[in-house]
């Protein structure tokens, strides 16, 4: 596991390092956040990875604005991006023109307008894909087109207690064999992960996710596909 250095022109959302980047097979993409606050995170990132020798595929830039909270790989070559107040149109243009030449398919994931532009509603607040079989849903919150899309593509869900909508139990990180890393007051909705055959280790998260909106999948930014 590797630490951005500490730095005093970042604010409290650099903790959530997985939305200022987004890693490819073919090199890192520097993205742009709508959040003016985060703008600062971008430099930090590109340096950061750089110095590991990763290479930069490209970078989004104004008037699109993207974040990685909106963005999950379904597979190898395929990338679901939600489109809404994080990440805009002119956001997945550009990631799909970063694309052109390859084999990759990006696709538009329309998001609702759910508690406003002031919200940190990602894509990824609403799925958290388990394995590649099971995804945890918000399921009343997505559009008809993303849950048809990933029936098609021979996803059970499981749906999040709704209960549990505003502390973020859909933000769950998958860490491999049937493990997940989730938040302790998510009771019910980790219930339901344990029936259906997942070991769930849980944290507190009232402090450092509820309160600003991240949950754990937030915290990590891989640098690595496998």
């Amino acid at each position: 596991m590797l630490q951005l250095p500490a730095s005093s022109d970042l604010s409290l959302d650099a903790v959530y390092t997985h939305d200022p980047s987004l890693i490819t097979d073919f090199g890192l993409v520097v993205l742009n956040p709508a959040k003016v606050n985060r703008e600062g995170e971008v430099q930090h990132h590109r340096d950061f990875c750089q110095g590991l020798e990763i290479p930069i595929l490209g970078e989004i830039r104004l008037p699109a604005t993207a974040e990685a909270g909106d963005m999950i790989w379904l597979d190898a070559r395929t990338l679901l991006v939600g489109n809404g107040y994080r990440t805009n149109s002119a956001g997945i243009f550009q990631i799909r023109a970063l694309f052109a030449g390859s084999d990759a398919n990006v696709i538009a994931s329309p998001l609702p307008y759910g508690c406003g532009p002031s919200a940190c509603l990602h894509l990824m607040s609403l799925i958290s894909l388990l394995d590649e079989r099971t995804a945890l849903v918000d399921l009343p919150w997505l559009s008809v087109e993303t849950v048809e899309l990933l029936k098609a593509r021979g996803y059970g869900f499981i749906e999040i207690d709704r209960s549990e909508r505003d502390t973020l139990a859909c933000n769950v990180l998958a860490l491999g064999e049937k493990r997940l890393l989730a938040l302790e007051e998510n009771a019910r909705t980790n219930a339901k992960l344990r029936a259906a055959g997942f070991e769930v280790v849980i944290f507190s998260g009232s402090e450092l996710c509820v309160n600003g909106g991240g949950g754990p999948t937030c915290l990590t930014r891989p640098l690595l596909r496998g």
